[in-house]
């Protein structure tokens, strides 16, 4: 798909991530300064200039490699032509060609969500979501990306996808990670991007925080999440993906 491997290149993926998604330069300068790789992307180039690109973060499931697909873009004066099937089949093909388990990742829309499924993906794991009201503070600390990555492994339920690394990373220069007597949390601003363990402690973690009211991500069956395409035979589909950076 790409010509080159060069720092060139890193320009034209950032002019084509601001037309696809709108984020601001601080964002790019946090995803391109802790999470890119060379190793974990591929673009598609027309007439001078980078038209299609996606990204992944590695992470695990069962002692399997996974590969979590991440903003998959199309220049806008692109689009129609087939450029992203094209561009996530050589992706596929690629992943499996390196011994990748399986690939996931998460639609931010329905539309998203069936143009998926007509690739192969089929719904996988699921969340809860809800919001809550302070309460009682409960006790917590702050804990660096390495530590909250360790603890997490005792938290996550059976099925659970392991992300850290450059997962936690770049999370971390956006979001803040604490520990609790039964709980983890992931949190930006009000907004808890994941709560492991008791769920009761929500309002309590809320008064922690600092915060009169938020919402919360934790493990249940209430919505569909990501979305799963095997890429070895009897690989199962994970049951809990924690982290889409959205």
């Amino acid at each position: 798909m790409e010509k080159l491997h060069s720092e060139q290149v890193i320009p034209g993926l950032r002019q084509l991530w601001k037309l696809a998604f709108g984020d601001t330069d601080a964002f790019l300068d946090s995803f391109f300064g802790t999470a890119f790789s060379f190793d974990r992307c591929r673009w598609m180039e027309a007439e001078g200039k980078i038209v299609a690109a996606l990204y992944w973060f590695d992470c695990d499931c069962g002692g399997e490699k996974m590969a979590y697909l991440y903003a998959v873009a199309t220049h806008p004066e692109y689009r129609g032509r087939g450029l992203c099937r094209k561009l996530m089949a050589d992706t596929r093909n690629h992943l499996q060609t390196l011994g990748y388990g399986g690939i996931l990742l998460v639609p931010q829309e329905e539309s998203l969500r069936r143009m998926y499924a007509s690739m192969g993906y089929q719904d996988a794991t699921t969340v809860a979501e809800f919001a809550a009201e302070a309460g009682e503070s409960v006790a917590l600390r702050q804990v660096d990306a390495e530590t909250y990555g360790n603890l997490r492994r005792r938290f996550l339920p059976e099925g659970g996808v392991i992300q850290e690394g450059e997962n936690l990373r770049f999370l971390a220069s956006y979001a803040h990670f604490y520990a609790g007597e039964d709980f983890l949390v992931a949190a930006a601003g009000s907004e808890v991007m994941e709560l492991l363990g008791n769920r009761e402690k929500a309002p309590g973690i809320l008064a922690a925080l600092g915060r009169e009211s938020g919402t919360f991500r934790t493990t249940g069956d209430d919505k569909p999440f990501a979305m799963f395409l095997p890429l070895k035979d009897g690989v199962p589909a994970p049951k809990y993906f924690g982290f889409a950076f959205d």
